[in-house]
């Protein structure tokens, strides 16, 4: 890779980054409601993965132009799932799109389908108990490997 492709993935935020955020603006749209309180945990988690809000605001705009991309690392690939389980479930609201939605991206992730039901079921609890993403997937460990 050249340095300026790299600087542009730099400047751009890496490319899995950006996937995510495609990933959970669909999320957050899939029931046809985006929500303030979506907006906000998207705002939010942007910012933990470096895509400032201009960004976010293209991506939303043409999200045709960013590409599916599953992480490589085990415990990012986990952490998009939460923010995913997180997003789906952050209104209070779940829809069957979005509980749909979710079970794609897991199964995308590569995670055992006969335990992903299982799986988003035990993020969603440690999410509502306030566990943040490595403590939830110390927990669940059993379930991923």
């Amino acid at each position: 890779m050249k340095f300026s492709e790299i600087l542009n993935l730099f400047k751009q935020g890496k490319g899995t980054a950006r996937s995510h955020m495609k990933n959970l603006i669909e999320m957050a749209a899939v029931d046809g409601n985006f929500d303030p309180v979506e907006f906000e945990l998207l705002k939010t988690i942007a910012k933990r993965n470096g895509i400032s809000e201009n960004q976010l605001k293209e991506i939303k705009a043409n999200p045709n132009d960013v590409v599916f991309e599953v992480p490589a690392d085990k415990r990012e690939k986990f952490h998009q799932l939460y923010d995913l389980v997180h997003m789906m479930s952050v209104d209070n609201a779940i829809h069957d799109e979005e509980s749909k939605l979710c079970n794609l991206y897991a199964i995308k992730f590569g995670y055992n389908r006969d335990r992903i039901k299982e799986l988003i079921e035990a993020v969603r609890h440690n999410i509502l108990n306030k566990q943040n993403h490595d403590e939830t997937m110390k927990r669940v460990e059993w379930m991923i490997n």
